[in-house]
């Protein structure tokens, strides 16, 4: 039997409410499947870990999350902790640069009883994902924005070639995974602002280049601000779509959005060797502890790393599990004790964890 190791950061505010309900389902979700199995091991990391340590992100955990399969990210950051130049702790941005991880998914799917953010009947089957670039773009520079004279500020943008080819390969092969699940052509659309900056001109140019080895997929490009306007006006053309770091940061919550909640939004940040899995939501720390915080993206996005696990590792039964326990938090959202506050519905943390769980059966 294979054994998965999996690293978990519990997180803050929120964070460590969400994962342990997640990690209880997602032993749940394989118990009854003699392949493989998941352990476990958990890592300090966080704004709350750095207010007892002074470090947000200790090095000895991302040695041990080197040495797993996956990592299980819940909600970082407190806006009250914040670094001497006044930004917050973002320890899980800073583990995407020290594992390479450069692209950021981040699925847009409608539920089949949830809720309905868009009037259009088409808005029940949306269905696209977002790659987000997650390691250069307006990050890449993040701790060297410089104050002149208290009159302006400047911050940096890069693009390379190294890393954009890297992200447009991983595009296309989503886009041809998706055509043959989906049993439709593929499509990948570039998404920039290449008609004001030249380095967004480069980074389509990388794009038309790398297109050219992936005849099976309709390419595209479309400016950021146009983008945006489609995915309220008709989001349903999208398929798989591509963008720099901060584009995708502000256009995967306007996914999230038509979901319904940054509660049910899942994401994962992929590279080469390694690969995280964390909510789209951030740690809310007006709720913690009250027991009101909506687990499912949570969940999601470990429905996510066993489809992941199972696609990288030859092992078919843990895609299964994953896409198992995905079908299980779609249907409990679709029933009163599996809808939380965030989606107009009145069951706390416990009640959708148990009501996940009853969907997936015995």
């Amino acid at each position: 039997m294979t054994t998965f190791k999996i690293a978990v950061f519990d997180g803050d505010g929120i964070g460590p409410e969400i994962m342990q309900p997640t990690v209880e389902l997602l032993k749940h979700a394989t118990a009854n499947q003699k392949k493989f199995d998941l352990s476990f091991t958990s890592l300090p990391a966080g704004a709350a870990h750095y207010e007892q340590s002074g470090e947000s992100l200790p090095a000895e955990s991302v040695r041990a999350a080197r040495d797993c399969d996956a990592i299980l990210l819940s909600a970082m950051g407190l806006p009250h902790i914040r670094k001497p130049d006044g930004t917050e702790m973002v320890p899980q941005i800073d583990l995407r640069f020290e594992l390479g991880l450069f692209a950021g998914v981040r699925p847009v799917f409608t539920f089949p009883r949830g809720p309905r953010v868009l009037s259009d009947e088409r808005a029940a089957t949306l269905d696209f994902v977002l790659v987000r670039e997650s390691i250069e773009g307006l990050f890449a520079h993040k701790d060297e924005g410089v104050v002149v004279d208290n009159e302006y500020a400047t911050e940096t943008l890069r693009i390379t070639r190294e890393v954009s080819k890297k992200l447009f390969d991983f595009s296309f092969k989503l886009a041809q995974q998706r055509a043959k699940r989906l049993n439709r052509p593929g499509k990948l659309m570039c998404v920039d602002k290449a008609n004001v900056f030249r380095s967004f001109w480069f980074f389509r140019e990388i794009f038309n280049e790398c297109a050219a080895d992936y005849p099976d997929i309709e390419p595209s490009a479309m400016y950021v601000d146009a983008v945006a306007m489609k995915m309220v006006q008709s989001p349903w053309d999208f398929d798989v779509m591509v963008t720099e770091n901060m584009f995708g940061d502000i256009l995967s919550d306007l996914g999230a959005g038509l979901m319904g909640s940054l509660g049910l939004a899942p994401s994962a940040d992929i590279g080469l060797d390694h690969a995280v899995f964390q909510p789209c939501h951030g740690s809310a720390p007006d709720i913690a502890g009250k027991g009101l915080a909506n687990p499912s993206a949570m969940v999601l996005s470990a429905a996510m790393m066993l489809e992941y696990l199972g696609d990288n590792n030859q092992c078919p039964a843990a895609a299964t599990c994953g896409e198992n326990l995905r079908d299980a938090v779609m249907q409990a959202t679709g029933m009163e004790k599996g809808k939380g506050r965030d989606i107009g519905g009145t069951a706390g943390t416990d009640d959708i964890a148990s009501t996940i769980q009853s969907c997936l059966g015995a």
